[in-house]
């Protein structure tokens, strides 16, 4: 018998609609899915750089020290799509993905302080792979399934607070929940019946996030801006049921339980030890920054539950490099709009500490974005353009190039103001 080679082999969900996943990655098979950006439009812009910055009126989720410096009430939420485009070296395929990212509120408060709460896409899960096995003559006798969808979110409320000597320091906390639904569905040549590995699931679990920010005077205009926040020790909870059963195909890609072979429950931890992100760069308020980012966090672990039976893949140290900045040309322009329009770019490179079959799944990618501003005040249409690589064909796996369209609107004005009387 020649065992078919591709471990995770073609996708064959061509397109995933919006309601039913949020994801079309096949490495969101593993653990409990991909990690979302947990980033603005606005830093995606910037090759996911963003500690370092601070606005009056924009909204950074990597350091909850920028708060302190919101002078304007900000609302804003984000949606996107993701377009993949996967290889296992032989043959290629196409799918894509919507979803909605995040929405968040800002609050400035007496002039140095910043409450912001928000809702955020925080993993995703939508995957669908098969694997073939076939005989010595080149048939094909087996075929297993694979396919998950779900995710968790986070709802989070951050407060920064600045100090009169340039230093901002921040705190968030967050509480993560959501559902995941993995199936491998087997079926064997002259076997009526298929069997299905069904694992449903619900993880739960809360964190906390620490940030400083310094912002000196270099010269009158030019601002040195430093950044460094914590994402602290932290656990998640996975509790769910595992459930195997004969199945018998009532209609195209249609799978109806016959007998259940095997039920039970099962409880894991998913524990993340401390992340850093040290971020620094230099800049004009309002008119430009360059800057760059370096984040990194030690392996995660899985433990209890599905988890003790997996040998195939491992998670190792994470870690993240960025460069990028934006430059806006007058942001008080009367006379041109385009002078008004904020211009980022930016790059990353990534070693996600995933190890699959011995090999590294690292990521790199180009990005771009700009803030087209509304109306007289500062409101922006932020629109943000991703696009990469990650993993490889070696070792039998598969290669994804992904390209990300991310959009949001944020809308500001001046809350708890005094109205004049003339």
């Amino acid at each position: 018998m020649i065992k078919g080679k591709i471990v995770l082999a073609i996708l064959f969900f061509s397109t995933i609609s919006f309601a039913q996943t949020t994801n079309s990655s096949p490495y969101s098979l593993f653990g409990i899915g991909e990690q979302a950006r947990l980033k603005s439009v606005e830093e995606i812009g910037m090759g996911l750089m963003g500690g370092a910055l601070d606005s009056e009126y924009q909204l950074s989720f990597t350091n909850p020290a920028s708060y302190g410096s919101l002078q304007w009430t900000t609302y804003v939420f984000s949606g996107g799509n993701r377009t993949n485009v996967v290889n296992d070296g032989e043959q290629s395929q196409t799918s894509s993905a919507a979803a909605l990212s995040y929405i968040a509120l800002g609050i400035p408060i007496r002039g140095n302080q910043g409450l912001v709460m928000g809702l955020q896409l925080n993993t995703s899960v939508g995957y669908g792979l098969s694997d073939q096995t076939f005989d010595d003559e080149g048939e094909l006798i087996e075929v297993d399934r694979y396919y998950g969808n779900g995710g968790t979110n986070r709802v989070f409320l951050g407060y920064g607070y600045k100090f009169p000597f340039d230093l901002s320091l921040g705190l968030e906390a967050a509480y993560i929940f959501g559902s995941i639904d993995n199936n491998v569905v087997n079926r064997r040549e002259g076997v009526q019946l298929a069997t299905q590995h069904r694992t449903d699931s619900n993880v739960r679990g809360s964190k906390i996030k620490v940030g400083a920010h310094y912002a000196p005077n270099i010269t009158d205009r030019i601002k040195l801006k430093l950044g460094i926040a914590g994402e602290l020790d932290y656990e998640l909870t996975e509790e769910g049921d595992e459930t195997i059963f004969s199945t018998v195909n009532i209609d195209d890609g249609v799978l109806r339980p016959i007998d259940t072979l095997y039920s039970d429950d099962f409880k894991a931890t998913i524990s993340a030890p401390l992340k850093t992100t040290i971020s620094a760069g230099i800049g004009e308020n309002n008119k430009w920054f360059i800057g760059a980012e370096y984040a990194f966090q030690n392996p995660l672990s899985f433990e209890g539950g599905v988890y003790d039976d997996i040998d195939f893949y491992r998670y190792e140290s994470f870690s993240n490099i960025s460069v990028g900045g934006f430059y806006l040309p007058k942001i008080n322009s009367i006379s041109s709009y385009f002078n008004r329009i904020t211009y980022r770019a930016g790059f990353h490179y990534q070693k996600s500490g995933l190890v699959i079959n011995n090999t590294e799944i690292d990521e790199y990618g180009i990005s771009f974005g700009l803030s087209l501003p509304i109306g007289l005040k500062l409101s922006n249409i932020n629109l943000g353009f991703e696009a990469g690589k990650r993993g490889t064909t070696d070792n039998n796996l598969i290669e994804e190039n992904f390209y990300n369209f991310r959009l949001s609107l944020s809308l500001n004005d001046k809350w708890f103001r005094k109205q004049k009387i003339f």
